[in-house]
């Protein structure tokens, strides 16, 4: 049996320069997903998948993620005081319990590999997942979960990925797959951004990963690069030749709120869908259309 995935590593240490100038002074993580930031719906994902601690990366200016995480005692008192439980309530439900978060700093933009690698002494020996705050993934059972019911089969280590249109893998990492088996795939190795006629598969990867903590060691000793940056996909593909690596095609729909037009698509496809605005949401969604 396959040790329990307990850690999950967040990278929000970016500066998210592709959706500036909002990013100015508020964390890409922190922008809004209709009433929620972008992180919560992350960290919600996590949770589902029994994620016991979250580890997360954080980077200067980035102090509101943890204000986030945190008691606001003035606002708790100011809608106890109003008699507004229901939105007190909502407020102490999401807090995450006591030592169940951790953070750490990447004091340089090093890269992915660096970041997580920034985690190490919190994640310790044990296997952990990594769960990019950039993609939200909308399904029914959450991406991680899927993944960990995987794993307990597999062990490992694992990427989760999506397929995308044959001509657009110049677009996206992809996986070179061994073997099928359902939506689970065995994998020799990792290609970034394919031309399409020689891509050796169209599953992309997206952003959730789990990983045996060997990956620490291959991450120490990378040498910077692409965008002279330490690239977890160096550290992964140097593990990968002394540990197993499996892909499993997830059911759900991802969406990349690092783009401005991604973080459009997130927040239309979760407003159609939230119990209060769907149909408001979705009635504004045609009005527009015609």
């Amino acid at each position: 049996m396959p040790r329990k995935i307990r850690k999950a590593v967040l990278p929000v240490a970016g500066l998210g320069t592709r959706v500036l100038p909002a990013t100015k002074v508020v964390p890409k993580e922190m922008m809004p997903v209709v009433d929620r930031p972008a992180l919560q719906y992350v960290v919600d994902e996590a949770l589902e998948a029994g994620i016991e601690h979250i580890v997360f990366v954080t980077g200067r200016n980035k102090g509101a993620i943890e204000d986030y995480f945190d008691r606001a005692y003035e606002l708790e008192a100011t809608l106890q005081l109003k008699n507004k439980t229901d939105i007190l309530e909502q407020l102490q439900k999401e807090l995450p319990t006591a030592g169940s978060t951790s953070f750490v700093r990447q004091q340089s933009p090093l890269g992915l590999g660096h970041a997580i690698w920034c985690a190490r002494d919190v994640v310790g020996d044990e296997p952990f997942a990594v769960l990019l705050p950039d993609v939200l993934v909308k399904s029914k059972l959450g991406c991680l979960s899927q993944m960990v019911s995987a794993y307990e089969k597999t062990g490992g280590n694992m990427i989760a990925v999506d397929p995308v249109p044959k001509n657009e893998t110049n677009k996206y990492g992809v996986i070179s797959p061994t073997s099928q088996d359902g939506k689970l795939y065995g994998m020799s190795g990792m290609v970034e951004k394919p031309d399409p006629e020689v891509a050796p598969s169209n599953l992309a990867i997206t952003g959730r990963y789990i990983l045996q903590p060997e990956i620490f060691k291959y991450i120490e000793d990378q040498e910077p690069g692409a965008g002279n940056e330490i690239q977890l996909t160096d550290a992964m593909a140097k593990l990968m030749q002394h540990s197993p690596f499996h892909a499993l095609e997830f059911d759900g729909k991802p969406y990349d709120c690092g783009s401005k037009f991604g973080y459009f698509k997130a927040v239309c496809a979760y407003a159609v869908d939230h119990p209060e605005i769907g149909d408001e949401a979705r009635a504004l969604i045609q009005s527009l259309q015609a």
